[in-house]
C-alpha cells in the first residue's frame, strides 16, 4: 500500500511539474467526542492549557525524531491537541505563534463551514441554482445550463464547468466559466468553481462575506487573521493556533464548548462524509480519510485505496498547497496543525507528506 502511495504522488508530481449527486460509498459519520473530556481556550485571550507527553503516556522517544523531521520538511508551525489541551507545539524555521501562514486550499473548510451557517440562517439553500445568490449570467453558458448548477455541485467540486485550460484554472471572469460536463457528472478539483462561494455567501446575506464570516464565525471562537485576494483567488491567513482553535469546533461539531455555532447537524453530517459517487473521499471542501477510493487535485481519474493509508480511518482534514494540513480525529480527540514551506513535492492538496508524517504521529500517539 505505502509503495502503491507514493508511486501515485510521484506521477502526480511529474505531471504537474510538467504542465505548470447521491453517494454509493457507505457514508460513516463523524464519531462524537467525548464532550466531557475537551477543553476549549477563552476567546479574548492567548491563554490555552497544556498537557504532556508523559501524563497522556505517549512515547516520549518518538517525539525527536517527529521534530526532526517536520524540521527537514520547511516546517514553519506544528501543534497537536489532545482533548483540546496543546500536547505539542513548536515552531521552526523562524516561525513563530504569533506569525500568520497562509491556509491556501485548507482554507475551503472555511467556506464551506459559512455556507452552513447561512443555511442555518434560512438565507442560503444549497440545492437552489447558484444564479439566485449570484444573479443571472454569471458564466458564460445558456440560462438551462446555469439553471441546472447547485450550490452544492460548488460545494462538491462537481459544477461541470470547463478546467481543461490549466491557466484559466482560478479565473472567475465571464468568459472563463464555460461548460463542459452536465454538473454532478464528473468530479474535477476547479478553483474557479470554488471562488464564487464567496459571492454566492455574499449574496445570500446581503452584506460583504468578510463581515459575515467574521461575525458568524471567526468572532466567535478567538481566531485572528483575514482573508486576501491574491489575484483570483482569496486566501485566509492565521496563526496556527488560531486554525487548531478552527479544528477544536469541528471536532465538537460545531459548538464551541457550550455556546453552539453550526447547530445543523445535517449539514456538518454531509459537510464531512461522502458528499457524491465520484470522489468518495470528498465532503463539501473536506478531505475524508478511510475511503475505498479517492480523486486529487490536477487529475482526473480515479485512484484505489484510501488517501492517508496510515492515518485513522475517521480522519478529516482540510489541506493546501505546500502541505498546509488540518487534521481532526475524533476517535482520539486530535487536531493536528501543519503550517509551512512546501515540503517538496508542490501539491494542491494531499501528498506522501500526510501518510509518512502520520507514520510518525503514529509512534508518538500510539
Amino acid at each position: 500500500m505505502k509503495n502503491r502511495m507514493t508511486l501515485f504522488y510521484s506521477v502526480l508530481l511529474s505531471l504537474i511539474l510538467s504542465c505548470s449527486d447521491g453517494a454509493e460509498e457507505i457514508l460513516t459519520e463523524v464519531p462524537n467526542p467525548d464532550q466531557s473530556d475537551l477543553y476549549f481556550p477563552p476567546i479574548d485571550s492567548e491563554a490555552w492549557e497544556t498537557t504532556t507527553i508523559s501524563d497522556l503516556g505517549w512515547n516520549a522517544a518518538a517525539e525527536q525524531p517527529l521534530l526532526d523531521f517536520l524540521d527537514e520538511k520547511d516546517t514553519k508551525a506544528f501543534i497537536i491537541l489532545k482533548n483540546g489541551k496543546i500536547a505539542v507545539e513548536k515552531y521552526f524555521n523562524g516561525g513563530s505563534v504569533s506569525d500568520n501562514n497562509p491556509w491556501y486550499s485548507a482554507g475551503k473548510t472555511l467556506t464551506a463551514f459559512t455556507v452552513g451557517l447561512a443555511q442555518q440562517e434560512g438565507l442560503l439553500d444549497i440545492n437552489e441554482p447558484s444564479s439566485t445568490y449570484l444573479g443571472t449570467q454569471w458564466a458564460d453558458i445558456t440560462t438551462d445550463q446555469e439553471q441546472a448548477i447547485t450550490v452544492r455541485n460548488h460545494l462538491t467540486m462537481t459544477t461541470g464547468l470547463d478546467y481543461t485550460n490549466i491557466l484559466l484554472q482560478n479565473c472567475t471572469n465571464f468568459d472563463c466559466l464555460t461548460y463542459l460536463n452536465e454538473p454532478g457528472s464528473f468530479w474535477y478539483y476547479h478553483n474557479a468553481a470554488y471562488t464564487l462561494l464567496t459571492d454566492i455567501v455574499a449574496g445570500a446575506v446581503n452584506t460583504d462575506y468578510n463581515t459575515y464570516f467574521d461575525t458568524k464565525l471567526k468572532n466567535k471562537i478567538g481566531m485572528n487573521g483575514a482573508w486576501v485576494s491574491l489575484g483570483y483567488t482569496n486566501i485566509y491567513y492565521s496563526t496556527a493556533r488560531s486554525m487548531a482553535r478552527f479544528g477544536l469546533l469541528n471536532l465538537n461539531k460545531g459548538t464551541w464548548n457550550t455556546t453552539e455555532i453550526l447547530t445543523d447537524q445535517n449539514y456538518f453530517t454531509e459537510m464531512t462524509t461522502t458528499s457524491q459517487n465520484l470522489n468518495p473521499s470528498y465532503g463539501y471542501l473536506w478531505w475524508l480519510n478511510g475511503k475505498s477510493s479517492f480523486r486529487a487535485p490536477a487529475f482526473e481519474n480515479e485512484f484505489p485505496g484510501e488517501l492517508m493509508p496510515d492515518a485513522p480511518n475517521d480522519l478529516i482534514a482540510g489541506l493546501g498547497k505546500n502541505d498546509q494540513k488540518l487534521y481532526i480525529v475524533p476517535s482520539k480527540n486530535l487536531v493536528i496543525i501543519r503550517m509551512g514551506d512546501d515540503t517538496g513535492q508542490a501539491l494542491l492538496g494531499p501528498s506522501s507528506f500526510d501518510n509518512n508524517l502520520w507514520i510518525k504521529i503514529n509512534a508518538l500517539t500510539n
